[in-house]
């Protein structure tokens, strides 16, 4: 048995790998004993976790000390998973990496009892952004360290896409130095021939999973990702909240349409009940709640509220910019959302967002934003401290203009 899964292991350690290596590894060394990767389909949590595996082993794909498992293969289901590990422990392995885990079957029961049985076996996880680690009876949260992995920010995107790269900054020396930092990236741009703009455009397109360029044609490329949004829904939302059957999963869809034809969406409850069939309101705010959870949108809550659990969002927006495009149906999508889409979504990597009562978001409940083309000026926000623009349209901004595309170097 386990013959052949550790040539299998070396076969995907060959095809998956990946020359580009994300921001995740650079932020996160994973030296836990017990690691779990958790975010949405396409992001690259399998190219992570081989590229780690590797680095690991100095490159040795041929390393009997370390196994690579697709959870939902089915040479993996002819035994357990705490077999496949029992057996590969006693032979000497070290490390084990269960991708797609969210897929098996009881996997929280095995990857516990894997863990409490081998202390000395290293254990590296991948699954669902909607995996919910503490679920049921067999508690991994004070077993597992559980890293959320993000898509491609605009810096990775320019990394990637041009071989231009530039650290990442935080967001206090954005707003302190952007002049200089946008100036810096424009001129290394420039220097290739290359435009800020054009490549923020085609970012805001199709830049935010890494596998973008497995496409020449973006029709194609959309159409993968729609397929992705509905499999997440389909698939692993079923796996992993077992309560859910055909009819919610339609409801669920549904909602999910009805939002990305009006985004930003201020929501209305019982507008909402009415339109789904839904008798409670509890159990439409869970359902906003997987699709959330999910990584296929984003919610804002009003600020000064406290976080209460399954609270009425204020606005709700897909996840990422790409995906407006992917779900479009042949309209255009909505300039204005997709830009704050980009800023909601890179800011909540790192900080707590909320809807002020003047601007279009609040930050850490100290820093407003207004976000807009290059000619918005500002006088939403006139009378607020600490208050900024974020423009789409321009290269290099002043005093409290920044460029909005600058924003993607967050991360």
């Amino acid at each position: 048995m386990l013959n052949d899964l550790i040539t299998l292991s070396q076969t995907f350690l060959r095809i998956r790998n990946r020359e580009f290596k994300r921001y995740f590894l650079r932020d996160h060394s994973l030296t836990n004993r017990f690691s779990i990767i958790v975010g949405q389909r396409g992001i690259g949590k399998t190219t992570a976790m081989i590229q780690h595996l590797l680095e690991r082993y100095e490159g040795d794909r041929y390393s009997r000390k370390a196994l690579y498992l697709q959870a939902d293969h089915f040479l993996v289901a002819r035994s357990s998973l705490y077999e496949i590990a029992d057996e590969f422990y006693k032979l000497g392995g070290e490390f084990i990496c269960f991708d797609e885990i969210h897929k098996y079957p009881d996997w929280s029961m095995e990857l516990k009892s894997i863990c409490d049985t081998f202390p000395n076996l290293k254990i590296l996880a991948s699954g669902s952004s909607a995996l919910e680690i503490a679920k049921g009876s067999h508690d991994l949260s004070r077993r597992a360290i559980v890293y959320r992995m993000y898509g491609m920010s605009f810096r990775e995107y320019v990394g990637m896409d041009c071989g231009i790269y530039f650290d990442s900054m935080p967001l206090d020396s954005i707003l302190s130095g952007h002049q200089q930092a946008a100036d810096a990236v424009v001129g290394e741009l420039e220097k290739k021939g290359l435009k800020v703009l054009a490549l923020f455009k085609e970012y805001l397109e199709c830049g935010y999973y890494p596998y973008f360029r497995e496409y020449e044609d973006k029709t194609q490329f959309y159409m993968t990702l729609e397929q992705n949004v509905h499999t997440t829904l389909e698939s692993d939302l079923l796996a992993i909240h077992q309560s859910l059957n055909g009819s919610s999963i339609q409801k669920i869809e549904k909602l999910l349409s009805i939002i990305s034809s009006l985004v930003p969406f201020t929501p209305d409850l019982k507008h909402l009940k009415n339109l789904l069939g839904i008798g409670d309101e509890r159990t439409l705010k869970t359902y906003l709640k997987y699709l959330e959870d999910a990584g296929v949108i984003l919610t804002v809550s009003k600020s000064g509220k406290g976080l209460r659990e399954l609270e009425k969002p204020e606005k709700i927006y897909l996840n990422n910019p790409n995906l407006y495009y992917a779900m479009a149906e042949g309209r255009a999508p909505d300039t204005g959302a997709m830009r704050e889409t980009f800023l909601l979504n890179m800011l909540r990597t790192g900080h707590s967002v909320s809807v002020p009562g003047q601007g279009d978001f609040l930050v850490d409940d100290t820093i407003t934003f207004e976000v807009g083309g290059k000619n918005k000026d500002g006088r939403q926000i006139r009378n607020v401290a600490n208050a900024w623009l974020a423009l789409d349209g321009i290269e290099i901004g002043h005093g409290n203009r920044i460029p909005l595309w600058l924003f993607g170097y967050l991360y």
